[in-house]
């Protein structure tokens, strides 16, 4: 566990996450962009249009965020891989956020639209968060966090890195990966703008993956010197932790005081989320108060919960390690994504395509 930073607040520090997450949330309410319905959509109604707006985002955010950590704007940190727990809690996580009808960013950006299952799946995603980081399944935590993957001693290891460690090796991996990635959307025609209410998908794409660059950015350089960027889990029970504590607990991240309170940028980040999305809603005339029955919100209570817990496992959740874990190129964040889309593929089926069969 590493040592954190406890400084004083700054106005940039609070302004630039408010403003940081309302750019986001404006972008997924507007994009109508959900990862589990990006996931869902491929094997449930063969649409694709989602999922290929989440891969221009990565597309962008391989790109800019490498760009700026060679120019020396930031320093990426690439997470270690942790095979079990990358894979065990990247499936359970897919599972999970079908049966909570969202992702971990859409249940926030949701609940600004006045979607109450939403707002209630955000609590009950921080208490899986506490009880797997500090509570009953801690030691299920440590124990599938207790294997490493080490290539020559680093447990960090990128997918450059299997190739080479120079910056010619790095930006031929990072230029094939990105174009492989953008090969893809080009059936779906990324250039014409539809006439829609919300963003086209390829900007919804585009914007989110700018955000994602502009996230890092403004997280090393107004939230303590460390580039966190877009992430949802972990912000979310430090969020909890300050309003019940007082004290976010960041095992990482630097910390701020706020009178006798001690918050992290990414607890700004967050709050400015529901907000963009519900200034948003409001614009687009789309927000209203959503009531879900007595069964749908116990689906979403299982799955917020379960979500909780898989997402500390594998270490950030559907945006936090399948668009900026993974944009480092960290072997361990795209492992995650892959089984998040594989547990997704998982419970749409016993949920909904095996049910029509019968």
């Amino acid at each position: 566990m590493e040592e954190t930073v406890t400084q004083s607040v700054t106005l940039g520090f609070i302004l630039s996450g408010l403003l940081c997450g309302g750019f986001v949330g404006l972008i997924l309410q507007r994009g109508r962009f959900c990862m589990n319905s990006a996931f869902r959509d491929t094997i449930f109604i063969q649409d694709y249009t989602l999922f290929r707006g989440f891969l221009i985002a990565l597309a962008v955010m391989v790109v800019g965020s490498n760009l700026l950590n060679d120019i020396g704007l930031i320093q990426l940190k690439s997470q270690t891989f942790y095979p079990l727990a990358n894979i065990i809690g990247g499936y359970l996580f897919g599972m999970g956020m079908v049966l909570a009808s969202g992702c971990g960013s859409g249940i926030v950006y949701k609940g600004g639209e006045g979607q109450i299952a939403a707002v209630i799946g955000v609590i009950f995603f921080f208490l899986g968060i506490g009880a797997t980081n500090y509570g009953i399944l801690n030691p299920l935590y440590v124990a599938l966090r207790s294997v490493k993957f080490e290539i020559d001693g680093n447990t960090n290891t990128t997918l450059w890195q299997l190739f080479g460690d120079s910056m010619s090796v790095k930006w031929t991996v990072i230029i094939i990966f990105a174009l492989f990635l953008f090969s893809l959307t080009l059936k779906d025609k990324p250039f014409r703008m539809g006439k829609q209410k919300g963003f086209y998908w390829s900007v919804t794409g585009l914007l989110l993956g700018l955000a994602g660059v502009l996230t890092f950015w403004a997280s090393e350089h107004w939230g303590g010197g460390f580039a966190r960027g877009m992430n949802f889990t972990t912000p979310t029970g430090e969020l909890f932790f300050t309003i019940l504590t007082g004290d976010a607990k960041s095992r990482f991240f630097p910390m701020f005081d706020i009178g006798p309170f001690k918050a992290t940028w990414g607890e700004f980040f967050l709050i400015g989320v529901p907000l963009g999305a519900y200034i948003s809603a409001k614009i687009l005339k789309e927000f209203s108060w959503k009531v879900p029955s007595v069964g749908e919100l116990l689906t979403v209570i299982a799955g917020a919960l379960l979500m909780g817990f898989s997402a500390s496992v594998a270490g950030g959740c559907n945006i936090g390690q399948g668009l900026t874990g993974s944009s480092t190129l960290s072997l361990g964040s795209l492992t995650s994504i892959i089984f998040m889309i594989l547990g997704n593929w998982t419970m749409v089926y016993f949920k909904f395509i095996k049910p029509m069969q019968d």
